[in-house]
Formats: C-alpha cells, structure tokens, sequence
C-alpha cells in the first residue's frame, strides 16, 4: 500500500503498517506510530520499549496524537484530500530525508547539510552541533546577502575601472598625438636648421670653387702669353740661324737682345686647391657644435604621468605651475592625486647629479628628491619618514624636510635653488647658486630609486628647470 500512497498520504501514514494512521501516538523522540502497530512491534521484539525507526529506549508510555488523529480523520472522511489546514503538513521531496523517510529538520554545521532526527543520532552526524532547518536558512541568507552585496561592490569597482581604462586609452591618444605633434615640431626645427647648414656649406663650397677657378682661367691667360712670347723668339732665333751669309750678324744683335729678357719659370701658387679639409672635417661634430645654439638641455625632464591634475606642464616639460581647475586625467597609480606634486622622469640609485631649479617669485614651493615608494594617492607632508628629501619655501619662511621641521635663516631669498645629490657618499645638498651659499644637506644612504620631486602652490609662478650648458672635451681613443 505504500507504493500507491502520494507525498501527502507519506506524512500521514504509520511506518511500520504504511497506512494511515489509526490511533496514532507519539513516542519521547517524537516519531508517531498507529497504537496497535507500535504494541505489536513491542511484543514481537526482544530490545524493550525502543522507537521502531531511531532504535531510541522509550522509557514513558507513549501519548495519543490528538492533532494527528484529527488530521487523518479528515483526510480519510475528505477522500483522500487535505484541506487548506492540512496545506502546511506538505512537503516537497526535496524536504524528506531519503533514508529514513523523516523531514529534514536539522542542519549539521559540521557537515553543511540538512538532515532528519533519526540522522542526529547516527554514526554519521553524531556529536555534530545541529541547528533547526529554519535558523540555518537564515543564516545562509545573512551569508549570501553579505556575498551579495560583496559581489555588487567587486562588479561596481570593475565598471568604475572599466571607465577609468576607456577614459585612459582615450587620453593615451590624445598623449600620442600631442607627442607626435611635438617630435614633428623639433625635428622640423633641426630639419631646418641643418638645412640650413646644408645650403650654406655648399654655397660656400660653389663659391670656393668659383674663385679658384677663376684664378686658373688667369693663370692659364697669362701663361698663354708667356708661351706665344716665348714661341715669337724661338721662331726668330731659328730664323736667323738659317742665314748663311754676313747678315745673319746685322741682325744676331737685336735678336739676342730681345731673347736676353726670358720670363720666370712658371709656379703653381699655394692655396690653389680647394680646403677639402676644411668642409669634411669631423663634419658631423662641426653641424651639431653649431646646433648647441638651437637647442637645450636639461638634466631633469618633469614625467606628466606624475603630475597632480591642478598642476600646468609646458609643452617641453620644464616648468610646472598651479592653477585653479582641476584637469581630467586618467588616476593612474603614479599620478599625485590629490597632493599637487610631480616627480622627475628619471630615476637616480648612483652616481652625482645636478640640477637647477628657477623658483622666483613663487610663495610656495618644495624642491628635492622622493623615493620611489612615496604615497601618492594621500595628502602628506613632504618629510624624510614619509620619502622625502626636500627644502621648503611656505609662508615667507624656508624648512628643511625634517621630522620635525628644521626652520633655516638664509641671508636672502633665492631665485634659484641648486640640488647636488652623491648617491654614493648618500649626501644631498641644496645651495643658492648665486653665490654659491650652502643652504642645507641631508645624510641619507639611498638604496631606493629616488627621483627628482616638487611641489608648487603659487599660481602666478611657476618652477622652471633651469637648462645646463653642455660641453665636449676631446681625448684619444
């Protein structure tokens, strides 16, 4: 009969007979059984008074089901249909313990899985901490609202970084095309230049040869002559040695006086060439002497990747000031943001370098060195155990980059600040160059890449990179 019975039927049928309960009662463990079914098992068995299902000792007489009984009562008087009242006795396979047929009440936390009563007390689960079905779904909602709210977060981070990345190769764009606006600019500048230097050469070259030429086709005019002379008295001389008689005396006299003037053996004269020398000589070394008075260099160029986005760069990127609209910039982890620094292209880890900074008028400025593990994306002061090495100009009054700050009294205010950094003796020195006043040095063995920093807060004056006279000593390879 247990085979034809539905699911609703299975919660109201009696385990040992498989029917609908008749009588039913409920035993300590809260298994049901019909009366008469559980009296038979009892007398049949030899283990006592133990629950038929989970094998428990069932000391106390077992207790009518009252609410049961009317259940079944129902169901049998309705036909087999429970009414809206016995709705919420339903369960969905998925509810039923498939080895013991019991509702899944408990949940094992120790095995993260509902089970039945009769479970609870296997081998399997038992000694596992259990909580009722319905406390661990609530939980297992706290979890998965807390998993969703995690994931809704990741998922907004990752559009807000998509944005960031279109919003990126966007400006990279713009970044290509400005640079290689800029890179046509220069080298049409030295295009020009050499072009220049070209055309002249090779004007002068003509013009060389123009001359020299010329003096040639006069040479060639003059010894021309000579020649035709000299032929006119060779011609004579022949002529008169030819006469035989008394005569060829008469006239040997004025013949010989005419040949007694001879001209001057002809010299090529120095310099008739063309200075070959001259015009390829270390040609190449003589064009870029020349092109030091087109162009410039600095030994720091300021890295736009760096720059806060209130900060202005020019267009070679030697100068940087502040302004009042802060710019759309891609917040790469580079960038200063929201701190108005920027730092040097290239890093330093050895060697000496020198650098010269136009500070001016400006009211508020930082110049020196940061290491390259500064934070970028917070607001701190520029100070040695944040990784900083810097001199301050802020509220009409100079600091060293100390901690705390060290106040320094200069005799006047510079225009210029001279930054000398020995990474190998771990020195860094700042001086006025105007006379070379020392103004302050830190001792500090750098083992991390620093890199040229500053800082501006004054509008009306920016800081500019002062440009380095360049020169060229020869020596033998």
């Amino acid at each position: 009969m247990a085979g034809r019975l539905s699911l609703p039927e299975v919660d109201l049928s009696c385990p040992i007979c498989c029917d609908i309960f008749r009588d039913p009662v409920v035993l300590k463990c809260s298994h049901s059984f019909c009366a008469e079914c559980l009296r038979l098992y009892w007398d049949q068995g030899t283990r006592g008074h133990d629950c038929p299902l989970c094998r428990r000792e069932s000391v106390d007489e077992p207790v009518a089901s009252l609410t049961l009984k009317n259940l079944c009562d129902s169901y049998v008087q309705d036909g087999g249909r429970l009414e809206a009242a016995v709705g919420e006795l339903y369960c969905d396979p998925g509810e039923i313990c498939p080895l013991h047929g019991e509702k899944l009440k408990l949940f094992c936390l120790l095995d993260k899985e509902p089970i039945c009563v009769v479970c609870h007390t296997s081998r399997k689960h038992k000694q596992h901490d259990c909580c009722p079905v319905g406390e661990a779904i609530i939980d297992m909602k706290e979890q998965m609202e807390s998993t969703l709210s995690a994931l809704q977060e990741k998922r907004e981070a990752f559009n807000k970084m998509k944005d960031n990345y279109v919003d990126t190769m966007a400006y990279i764009q713009v970044q290509a095309q400005i640079v290689e606006r800029r890179t046509r600019e220069e080298f049409e500048k030295l295009h020009s230049f050499l072009q220049a230097e070209e055309d002249a050469r090779l004007k002068a070259l003509k013009k060389e040869e123009e001359k020299k030429c010329q003096a040639m086709r006069q040479r060639i005019e003059e010894i021309t002559g000579n020649i035709t002379s000299l032929s006119d008295s060779i011609r004579a001389i022949e002529e008169e040695m030819a006469i035989k008689d008394i005569s060829s005396l008469q006239k040997c006299k004025k013949t010989m006086e005419s040949a007694q003037h001879p001209l001057r053996d002809p010299v090529m004269a120095p310099g008739s060439l063309i200075d070959v020398a001259k015009y390829l000589g270390s040609l190449s070394y003589t064009v870029w002497e020349k092109m030091q008075k087109i162009v410039t260099y600095t030994p720091v160029t300021l890295d736009p990747n760096t720059a806060a986005p209130w900060l202005l760069l020019s267009d070679d990127l030697t100068s940087v000031g502040d302004c009042d609209d802060k710019q759309k910039l891609p917040d790469n982890p580079e960038r200063f943001d929201p701190d108005t620094g920027i730092l040097g292209h290239r890093g330093f880890t050895s060697g000496r370098h020198t650098w010269e900074v136009q500070v001016g008028e400006n009211s508020a400025w930082v110049v020196g060195v940061a290491k390259e593990s500064v934070q970028r994306k917070e607001k701190v002061s520029s100070v040695v155990k944040n990784g900083y090495f810097s001199v301050y100009f802020y509220h009409k009054m100079y600091f060293a980059g100390t901690s705390p700050l060290t106040r320094l009294i200069l005799k006047r205010n510079p225009e210029k600040i001279r930054v000398q950094l020995d990474c190998d003796q771990g020195q860094l020195s700042f001086y006025n160059p105007a006379d070379n006043t020392h103004i302050y040095t830190f001792k500090h063995n750098f083992i991390e890449k620093v890199f040229p920093y500053f800082w501006v807060g004054c509008k009306q004056c920016p800081l500019k990179i002062e440009p380095m006279v360049v020169s060229v000593k020869g020596s033998y390879c």
